[in-house]
């Protein structure tokens, strides 16, 4: 495994300004540039800062070349790349200022190099949650209570193992805590391995971690660690805001119609209804929408606790002039249904949206005052078969890691009106949207929906996707079967365009799925293996043994095999498709399958799988050696073993009339 280099920048100053990923991605500018030009300079900037998504929509080039001709600095003059990150930093200073300042969301993490100031409220109420949570963890029990008062939940979040402990609280089984390192001490290798691991975990999950690299976890920046956490706990406390959790949330419509619209509603969206629903028959004349504003006065928490749990009902919270006072009595109420005080009454006086949708997710737990009375009614909505679910769910947490503008909540409800897909095309191949012919949302007019949805269409057929007698409507109709085979026609070919990236001696060669099988099987029988996959749906991989092999033939130092079993039983075929999602995240692949993808062998997911860690390893030997020849470890003589996905198209193409 090659070691981790990061970005470095003489100044500290200019440094703290940046996550690595930040500096990454602009340092690949910089060197872009200079490629193209031989030297970097003023004149050269416009262009690339307007191609840029965090000033595209609020200047212009001309605007940008003005800017920076403002000081007396010749613009043919040479700049290095601090120079380079200086104009950046004042040019999104720019940004900041015309947009007004900077936009909150909740329990999103701030990326914004500007305000790095923590909110010690939500420090604290975070540290409350994983004390309470993680108080009983073998692990980690000697090193808590933290103190929310000091810097060591910082300290302790250095060595990755408290927030891969975290995700598992919050999505159970994500993480196969075997692969966790959990020495005391642990050296700068298992470190990194460790947040490698939880950084394409939380993403597996759906957090947004696109600015958020391993070395900012290893320094344990506070505003992108604190970021992550808010997320994660974020994700437990809404995990149970859906109808398949919570079947009981039909109660909150009245039709099939309205039900539909539930099922493609933000889970804090379902939370604000859930909450509106019980004000109303309460007699509340206010409808809440959001968590900060509506909330100050502590009246809607009032009727709401007095709705839920007539036993405490007091009308003396009610009574109370001053809103502090108010606040007080309805955290007493709280604390009765159970309800952990992670929250102040100056939180709820001061309107934190954070820790007020924390608040209010936590009394939906523990009462939310629904009855089964119509879960039977509109049971043929939710009839996803899990093959279908599973799917969605990793299309879902795929989309969401790409770090497009809108977060997806349901995959088969969001793409509908086009715009998103727009966005992820977009993300992975710049430059094919026409935005000037999108419609944005909120789209009221069908046929707007429409002409964003047939772009995206023609984008799928200019790169020769399998779309037989398929219009925009079939995606505005949200036609299940024909949305999920285009999403995975777009994840494979960004896939094998990735990989096609890599390969500079390979002549421009396209790779195939033949040939990732190949590379496959030569890389484990190299290693001295002997277990080989015919085919990415050999049924011979749901023991695990062959994934296990493989990576263990790209990094042999990742696989423990005192911890894998022979993949005979279904138990222990689980132990080992949990334990091979989980190395391979260590590793440093983002993968989004599930352990039950590999004991039925997904096609799908087998290849994605393959691919990912093919992906990886050829990285590795890149960065290795300037002159590695790889595209001797892709391809075997001739093609004879073609099989795969690209050797059966009708398994993926997308037929209106199938």
């Amino acid at each position: 495994m090659s070691s981790y280099q990061g970005v470095i920048v003489s100044d500290p100053w200019l440094q703290s300004q940046f996550t690595q990923v930040e500096l990454r991605t602009l340092k690949s500018k910089f060197i872009s540039v200079r490629t193209q030009h031989g030297r970097v300079t003023r004149d050269d900037l416009p262009p690339v800062f307007a191609g840029m998504k965090a000033f595209s929509e609020m200047f212009s080039e001309d605007e940008i070349k003005t800017f920076l001709g403002e000081s007396n600095s010749d613009m043919g003059e040479e700049i290095d790349f601090e120079a380079f990150l200086r104009l950046y930093l004042d040019l999104q200073g720019r940004a900041v200022e015309k947009s007004g300042g900077l936009r909150s969301s909740f329990l999103k993490a701030t990326t914004t190099t500007f305000h790095h100031a923590i909110n010690e409220s939500e420090k604290a109420s975070y540290v409350a949650h994983i004390n309470n949570y993680l108080a009983e963890d073998k692990f980690l029990k000697d090193f808590l209570p933290i103190d929310p008062a000091t810097d060591a939940l910082f300290d302790l979040a250095k060595d990755g193992v408290l927030l891969c402990k975290l995700i598992n609280v919050a999505v159970p089984g994500t993480i196969d805590e075997r692969a966790i390192n959990t020495k005391k001490v642990l050296n700068p290798w298992e470190r990194n391995e460790n947040h490698t691991l939880c950084l394409n975990s939380a993403k597996a999950i759906g957090c947004t971690v696109v600015n958020i690299g391993t070395q900012d976890l290893v320094e344990a920046r506070p505003h992108l660690v604190l970021g992550l956490i808010s997320q994660i706990i974020k994700i437990q406390l809404l995990a149970d805001l859906n109808l398949k959790k919570t079947p009981q949330l039909v109660e909150l419509v009245d039709d099939s119609q309205e039900v539909e619209e539930l099922l493609s509603l933000a889970p804090e969206k379902v939370l604000l209804k859930w909450m509106n629903f019980h004000l109303k028959k309460a007699g509340y004349q206010k409808q809440v929408t959001n968590f900060s504003t509506d909330l100050k006065d502590g009246e809607a928490y009032a009727h709401l606790l007095n709705a839920l749990a007539p036993e405490h009902s007091t009308h003396s919270t009610l009574d109370a002039k001053d809103p502090t006072e108010r606040a007080n009595k309805v955290l007493e109420m709280a604390e009765k249904l159970d309800c952990k005080r992670y929250l102040t009454p100056k939180d709820i006086v001061e309107g934190s949206p954070n820790l007020n949708l924390a608040f209010v997710a936590q009394i939906f737990h523990h009462r939310n005052g629904l009855t089964d009375s119509k879960t039977t009614t509109f049971a043929e909505m939710m009839t996803d078969d899990a093959e279908t679910s599973r799917e969605e769910r990793c299309f879902r947490f795929w989309m969401n890691s790409l770090g497009a503008t809108t977060y997806v909540n349901n995959v088969f409800e969001d793409v509908r009106n086009g715009y998103v897909m727009l966005e992820i095309v977009d993300k992975i191949f710049p430059g094919t949207v026409n935005w000037k012919q999108a419609n944005k949302p909120p789209i009221k007019m069908p046929f707007k929906q429409v002409e964003n949805c047939n772009q995206v269409i023609q984008i799928g057929r200019n790169l020769n996707f399998s779309l037989v007698n398929v219009a925009g409507n079939d995606i505005v109709a949200g036609n299940k079967k024909l949305i999920i085979a285009f999403l995975w026609q777009l994840m494979r070919f960004s896939m094998l365009q990735l990989l096609k990236n890599l390969r500079t001696h390979s002549q421009g060669k396209e790779i195939t799925d033949a040939d990732i099988l190949n590379w496959a099987n030569n890389k484990v029988k190299k290693a001295g293996r002997t277990s080989q996959m015919e085919s990415f749906k050999d049924k011979s991989l749901s023991s695990g043994i062959f994934f296990l092999e493989l990576l263990s033939a790209v990094e042999p130092r990742v696989v423990n095999w005192g911890l894998v079993t022979k993949g005979e039983t279904d138990e222990d075929k689980k132990l080992n498709a949990t334990y091979i999602i989980s190395v391979a995240r260590k590793l440093g692949c983002s993968i989004f399958l599930l352990p039950e993808d590999v004991i039925e062998v997904n096609q799908k997911m087998m290849l994605t799988l393959t691919a990912s860690i093919m992906y990886w390893s050829l990285q590795q030997q890149e960065a290795a050696s300037d002159d590695g020849e790889i595209s001797d470890e892709i391809f075997v003589e001739g093609r004879e073993n073609e099989t795969g996905l690209s050797g059966e198209t009708s398994d993926v193409a997308v037929d209106s009339e199938s």
